[in-house]
């Protein structure tokens, strides 16, 4: 018992960051659910940024899977990844709070799809517009791709975005880090020995 307060001592700040962001994820998402699902849409700065009540059954950008018992399995698994690497970066405080900021958004999406079925998105921002033109990428065919307006999200989805680019910006810009995965996976074979 003395273990686990220590190991809840030691990650206080981690558990702070998941749960913050968790909190504000489901107290948004229910506040949507309240309050924008009987209207659907509401515009805050004309048509540049509304507020529209979206339940999302797939995954991001709304792309759909047939197979949820896969779909689900991959999230949970992605899930328990990102705790692996969270409590084995302990020399890197910064990547372990991307990795807590990701953890945090990762579980309140998980949670939508396990207790409602979707996600639900209601963050709604007019972007410039993404057009990608069809062809051929060795033997694979893509289609033509047009996005007049970003796609429906939410604060889980922002705080993923968050911890990604945190991620990216650490490793791209500090030379330190770049053999921060091997160091954590040296960090678990030395803990077993």
């Amino acid at each position: 018992m003395q273990y686990i307060g220590a190991s809840l001592r030691k990650y206080k700040d981690i558990i702070w960051v998941i749960a913050l962001i968790l909190a504000a994820d489901q107290a948004t998402k229910l506040a949507a659910m309240y309050y924008l699902q009987p209207v659907g849409s509401v515009s805050l700065i004309g048509d540049f940024f509304r507020l529209t009540y979206v339940e999302n059954p797939g995954m991001a950008f709304g792309i759909e899977l047939d197979n949820k018992v896969l779909f689900h399995t991959l999230s949970i698994f992605a899930v328990l990844i990102i705790f692996y690497y969270l409590f084995r970066l302990r020399q890197h405080p910064l990547l372990r709070l991307s990795f807590a900021v990701i953890l945090g958004g990762a579980i309140g999406n998980l949670i939508d799809r396990f207790w409602r079925g979707s996600v639900v998105d209601f963050l709604d921002v007019d972007f410039m517009d993404i057009q990608i033109s069809g062809g051929q990428f060795f033997f694979w065919e893509y289609p033509a791709y047009l996005m007049t307006r970003w796609p429906v999200f939410n604060i889980a989805d922002i705080a993923i975005t968050i911890g990604m680019l945190l991620i990216l910006i650490i490793t791209i810009f500090d030379l330190s880090s770049q053999p921060i995965l091997e160091n954590a996976a040296g960090e678990e074979i030395q803990i077993n020995d």
